[in-house]
C-alpha cells in the first residue's frame, strides 16, 4: 500500500504545483487584458475627439451633433476609468474629462472652445495605455 499512497501524494502535489504556475500566468493575463481593454477604449477616445472636431467645424449646420458627440466622449472617458485603477490612467482620465468639460461650457454659452487640451489629454491617455 504505500506505493498507491506516494502516487496520490505525488499526484496531490503535482496538481497544487500547476495551480501554483497557472496563478501568476492568470493574473499576467488580466493586467494584459486591462491594458488591451484600456488602449481600445483610448481609441475610442480620439475617434470622438476627431469627430468632435468635426462637428464643432460643422457646429453652424449642425450644432447638436457637438452635444452628441460630447456625450459619447463623456461616456467613453467613464468606460476607461471604470475598467482601471493605474494611477497614471487615473490622472490622464481625469484631465482628459477637465478638458472636455471646458469644451461643453464653450459650446453651451456659444463660444468657439479650444480643443487642444482635449486632444493634448486624449494623446496622454492614449500613452498611458499602451500595453
Amino acid at each position: 500500500m504505500a506505493p498507491r499512497h506516494r502516487h496520490r501524494r505525488t499526484t496531490a502535489i503535482t496538481a497544487l504545483a500547476a495551480v501554483a504556475l497557472a496563478v501568476p500566468v492568470t493574473v499576467g493575463c488580466s493586467a494584459v487584458e486591462k491594458a488591451l481593454d484600456c488602449a481600445q477604449l483610448a481609441v475610442e477616445i480620439s475617434n470622438d475627439v476627431d469627430n468632435l472636431q468635426d462637428a464643432l467645424t460643422g457646429a453652424a449646420v449642425d450644432p447638436q451633433q457637438a452635444d452628441k458627440i460630447l456625450d459619447s466622449l463623456d461616456k467613453d472617458i467613464d468606460k476607461v476609468g471604470d475598467r482601471t485603477d493605474n494611477a497614471d490612467v487615473g490622472k490622464a482620465i481625469d484631465d482628459l474629462q477637465q478638458a472636455v468639460d471646458n469644451v461643453q461650457k464653450s459650446v453651451d454659452s456659444g463660444k468657439d472652445p479650444d480643443l487642444t487640451p482635449v486632444k493634448d489629454a486624449a494623446g496622454e491617455l492614449t500613452n498611458v495605455c499602451s500595453p
